[in-house]
């Protein structure tokens, strides 16, 4: 089984910077891609970034593109997502992915795991 428990989220007004945080326990031994996806209300989930069990590959969502960047650190199971120059439009749940594999395909929102999700308030 496989825990994933998120934490940093916030109110922040635009412009502004938050750190998302994700700490996964697993007792299964393997490689495992990483994402973040986000929901917004009366909204469905969407992808936002994902990064490769190496760490080397990660790919994000064109909104936020050049805004949030996504970082891992295997030896502490934790993921990060940096989030830069935020928007009103990026206020949603954010929630924390674990797919096993070394890579996240692209285009697929297909998870193995999720959290519970972290609230992200940004204010006008």
């Amino acid at each position: 089984q496989v825990q994933l428990v998120e934490s940093g989220g916030g109110l922040v007004q635009a412009g502004g910077s938050l750190r998302l945080s994700c700490a996964a326990s697993t007792r299964t031994p393997g490689s495992y891609a990483m994402g973040w996806f986000r929901q917004a209300p009366g909204k469905e989930r969407e992808f936002v970034a994902t990064i490769s069990w190496s760490g080397n590959n990660a790919y994000y969502a064109d909104s936020v593109k050049g805004r949030f960047t996504i970082s891992r650190d295997n030896a502490k199971n934790t993921v990060h997502l940096q989030m830069n120059s935020l928007k009103p439009e990026d206020t949603a749940v954010y929630y924390c992915a674990l797919r096993w594999g070394s890579i996240w395909p692209a285009s697929s929102n297909r998870s193995d795991y999720w959290g519970q999700g972290t609230q992200v308030t940004v204010s006008s």
